[in-house]
């Protein structure tokens, strides 16, 4: 399967740089990140700690999913096999566009002209809501926090949490003031207690689970070998869009497998703790294919690709597939702390973003993500399946500078500096000359120039301009007894052949 991911990247987006700006002047937006982002750390680090293995499992979900890479095709076959053996229908879509019309096509064949949703990143990253609005049908998200994005006509800032930087009197106010357009109104006397802003979220959905034949959900994994799904969250409202409806249609990116029934027992563990720092997520719905009076009549996959088998053919960057969207790495991110999701300008935000957007769309694309990085490593510590963020970002930043050199005629400043360097330091001889004629130069400018001109007086106005040594290592090393150890040595080499 090959296709592109378009619609990964919002339309319209700023660079990661022109992004941040505005958003890391905002006091507000900080205030709400640290203390989410803190909060979620600190429990993640509690309930890991519990766990003498926890190592251990992080390196098997790490094997797990490089193995299933590696046999990707052969385990998606079977998978399809499965699902069909079991009573579902399996609907392959090479990118975004394919997808959405596949499921547009299901619902209209329903006669339905609604549908209610579980949290998906995989729909978020086609589109899909957009483009069953475009087919007239309605889609209404049902996750908490996507329904306070929803309402707001907002976009999501978090994998795990999307409305993380709305604090109570934001979402309060949200509720008052768009419940109304989407069914049952927000109460009149609406305060910002969790339990209330709960309450009314329950009152507003009822009547959509009760009513709805159709729902749309994700997936956090599949079995290949029994075709069972799997859905965790938090909240129960996935599980009334599991078995309520008549007909359910799971989008599913073609990563999600697992091999065996057996390998989720890792991952169940590992998931948790990671995301949403409890030892056991809430709820843990699986479902395989039909089953006659239990749960939806009939059941539907889609595997996406938009970009996967592209990103699988990169030896480097692969491993970011790995991903089982915890959002660990985001929470110990000081980039994406200081500045949100939305300043990543994709559906995927934060460091596992900044390495995955690029590869579904293209370097071109979002060039600019694999910078908005420190490399610090603090997302590779807290990967449970072992992500080597920085080391992925390294290489799509190779891939960027590669991708503008190709496009220009002539090459930069910088370019032919490297250039020169290299082939100065390639040569044992032009390397002896070359520190030769700097230690000259140097000595004398060191003497002479107190500031150097141009942009480099910058460097100048706060440092002293270094006066190189009269002698160079190389030179000291030939001549003291080090150098005459080294022609012993040859001599002796030459003697013992």
């Amino acid at each position: 399967m090959t296709g592109s991911g378009t619609n990964v990247v919002w339309l319209g987006s700023p660079s990661f740089p022109e992004a941040a700006r505005p958003l890391l002047k905002d006091e507000q937006l900080r205030g709400n990140l640290r203390r989410a982002t803190t909060t979620i750390r600190e429990r993640r680090l509690a309930v890991t700690g519990e766990l003498d293995d926890w190592e251990e499992l992080r390196t098997a979900g790490e094997a797990l999913k490089r193995r299933t890479l590696r046999h990707l095709d052969r385990y998606l076959e079977q998978l399809e096999e499965s699902v069909t053996r079991a009573g579902g229908q399996v609907h392959w879509a090479a990118d975004a566009a394919e997808a959405n019309r596949i499921v547009a096509d299901l619902v209209h064949a329903t006669g339905e002209r609604e549908v209610v949703k579980i949290k998906s990143m995989a729909t978020q990253e086609t589109g899909l809501n957009e483009a069953l609005a475009e087919a007239g049908i309605s889609a209404y998200e049902t996750d908490l926090a996507e329904l306070i994005v929803q309402l707001a006509d907002d976009r999501p800032s978090h994998i795990l949490v999307p409305a993380i930087h709305r604090n109570r009197a934001e979402i309060r106010e949200i509720f008052r003031t768009a419940m109304a357009r989407y069914g049952r109104p927000a109460p009149e006397d609406l305060s910002d207690e969790p339990k209330a802003l709960a309450e009314a979220a329950r009152l507003h959905l009822r009547e959509k689970f009760l009513r709805a034949k159709v729902a749309v959900s994700g997936a956090n994994f599949a079995v290949a070998e029994t075709g069972t799904v799997a859905v965790v969250e938090s909240e129960g409202n996935g599980r009334m869009c599991l078995t309520l409806p008549e007909t359910l249609i799971t989008v599913m990116g073609i990563e999600k497998l697992v091999p065996s029934f057996a390998d989720l027992e890792v991952f169940l563990q590992l998931l948790p703790r990671s995301s949403t720092g409890e030892r056991m997520n809430p709820y843990t719905s699986m479902w395989t294919g039909v089953t006659p009076g239990d749960g939806p009549r009939a059941f539907h996959l889609v595997l996406l690709d938009n970009g996967r088998t592209a990103t699988l053919a990169d030896r480097h960057g692969r491993q970011a597939l790995h991903c089982i969207r915890c959002s660990a790495c985001l929470n110990v991110c000081p980039v994406y702390e200081r500045t949100g999701g939305h300043a990543y300008g994709s559906v995927y935000p934060g460091p596992i973003g900044a390495v995955l957007t690029p590869q579904l769309v293209g370097v071109e694309n979002a060039a600019s993500l694999p910078f908005a990085s420190t490399l610090c490593g603090a997302c590779y510590d807290a990967c449970p399946v072992k992500i080597n963020i920085p080391e992925v970002l390294t290489h799509l930043r190779a891939e960027v500078v590669e991708a503008a050199r190709a496009r220009r005629r002539l090459p930069t400043a910088e370019a032919v500096v490297m250039k020169a360097a290299g082939s100065v330091l390639a040569s044992p001889a032009r390397l002896a000359a070359a520190q030769k004629a700097a230690s000259l130069g140097g000595r004398l400018l060191g003497h002479s120039v107190r500031r150097l001109p141009g942009p480099l007086s910058g460097w100048t106005d706060s440092r002293d301009l270094p006066v190189p040594p009269a002698e160079s290592f190389r030179a000291w090393w030939k001549r003291t007894d080090g150098g005459r150890q080294d022609e012993n040595d040859k001599k002796d080499q030459k003697e013992g052949t």
